[in-house]
């Protein structure tokens, strides 16, 4: 665990640091925002950030989401000041730390940031085909194609390929081309120097340099301009980069895994993405088939996010009934394995009876069932506009009318789960007032 401190924690460094240490993290210092900022900045691999609670917090929080800096960020202060733990967790930190520190709640954080948040649950003979495949070629140094629709998990055996690989204790950095707007993408991907352009305020070390040694994951590559293919070609060709506004090429050492959930073949006879660099990618091509072709591996993983959502949200452990076992099979799964998360995580929150039932399964698209419709958990007659009106104010229930958490568990923006309370509200219908 690579620990960094932000601020002076008021004088509760060396405890802090102490009690990192002796979990197995490793720590850096920062007495500011800014040299936080630019610790993260050059690359460092950093997994947690610990920042003190009278520092500028959405400062801190608001750059890492403009330089798209992927860090765990916890507040720390004095116990006694709820107020400024309040404004920093709706800043966006995660967790509260009270000062003094406390060594099991220190562990308890340093645990959930490493804990391990890509295990691959599976329990289908299709995808332990796909994983014996992958465990074998991941020690090469070839690149690596995942295809298959959104949400089959392609990052998580990505991951799988990358632990099992040579450069399993170097680093894995993912970069979703879909993301990034495609003005940003050339430096998110080849870092810029200092000045370089409008905003380049100091210098930042693109991806390509970041994962050097280790492993980078292009995500959705389909979406990535052609302009940018041509720079990243001549990455994995010459593996040498060209920050913006550098003087001299950079060498970087760095193991490209791709995914994509369109057909690359297509896109290169349309010309929007090029053949050569498909090549270069395609050397090994691993297919993820939808859940519902692997069916094998619904309830295992509708088991692992009940135990998952349980822990997260204090609740007790529940068994999955038979009935909603078999309606978890039958269903096709349009959203795939994310979907199948999202519907554990509403189901753990809105089961009220010992087991986790049928009436807590609520599908978003009750058409897709194999089953007759009066299997499903569904009234027969009910439009989907109702059944999505009721899932949504039955959600707010349950997070006391809290948008942001409710957005979360549907799977849904916080705009869209807003249009449709302001559309709700216009209509007649009662919901739970927004908190605060």
């Amino acid at each position: 665990m690579e620990l960094l401190i932000v601020g002076t924690l008021d004088g509760q460094i060396g405890a802090a640091s102490k009690i990192a240490i002796a979990q197995g993290g490793h720590v850096s210092l920062a007495d500011s925002v800014e040299a936080g900022l630019d610790v993260l900045r050059s690359g460092k691999t950093i997994e947690l950030v610990m920042i003190d609670v009278k520092l500028d917090v959405y400062k801190f929080i608001s750059s890492l989401e403009n330089e798209r800096i992927n860090v765990l960020v916890v507040a720390c202060g004095v116990a006694n000041d709820p107020t400024l733990a309040v404004k920093a967790i709706k800043a966006g930190a995660k967790e509260y730390i009270p000062l003094p520190p406390d060594p099991e709640l220190i562990g308890a954080v340093l645990a959930a940031a490493t804990r391990e948040n890509h295990a691959l649950i599976y329990g289908d003979k299709k995808t332990e085909s796909i994983l014996k495949v992958a465990k074998q070629i991941a020690p090469s140094e070839a690149s690596v194609l995942l295809t298959g629709s959104s949400g089959t998990g392609k990052e998580i055996f990505s991951r799988f390929v990358h632990d099992n690989s040579k450069r399993a204790n170097k680093k894995f950095v993912a970069v979703n081309c879909a993301a990034i707007p495609e003005t940003l993408l050339e430096s998110e991907l080849f870092g810029y120097e200092k000045g370089a352009f409008t905003g380049a305020v100091a210098r930042r070390i693109g991806k390509f340099e970041e994962a050097s040694d280790g492993t980078l994951l292009l995500d959705e590559i389909s979406e990535m301009d052609i302009g940018i293919q041509a720079k990243l070609l001549r990455a994995i060709q010459e593996k040498e980069i060209d920050r913006i506004g550098g003087k001299a090429p950079i060498k970087v050492n760095t193991r490209i895994i791709a995914t994509s959930n369109r057909n690359l073949e297509e896109a290169v006879k349309n010309g929007t993405f090029r053949q050569d660099l498909y090549y270069r990618l395609n050397v090994i091509n691993l297919n993820i088939p939808d859940l519902k072709d692997r069916t094998g591996d619904i309830v295992v993983l509708a088991k692992h996010f009940i135990k998952k959502y349980s822990e997260l949200n204090d609740l007790p452990m529940k068994d999955l009934s038979e009935e909603a076992a078999r309606i978890l099979e039958n269903y096709q799964w349009p959203g795939n394995v994310r979907e199948l998360e999202n519907t554990m995580h509403r189901a753990v929150l809105l089961s009220t009876g010992g087991e986790i039932g049928k009436e807590a399964i609520i599908l978003t698209n009750p058409e897709a069932m194999n089953t007759p419709q009066e299997e499903a958990t569904v009234q027969v007659g009910q439009t989907v506009a109702g059944m999505e009106r009721k899932l949504i104010i039955d959600t707010l229930k349950h997070t006391m009318g809290n948008r942001t958490t409710a957005a979360n568990i549907l799977g849904i923006s916080i705009r869209t789960l807003r249009n449709k309370l302001k559309q709700y509200q216009e209509e007649g219908f009662d919901f739970p007032a927004a908190e605060g």
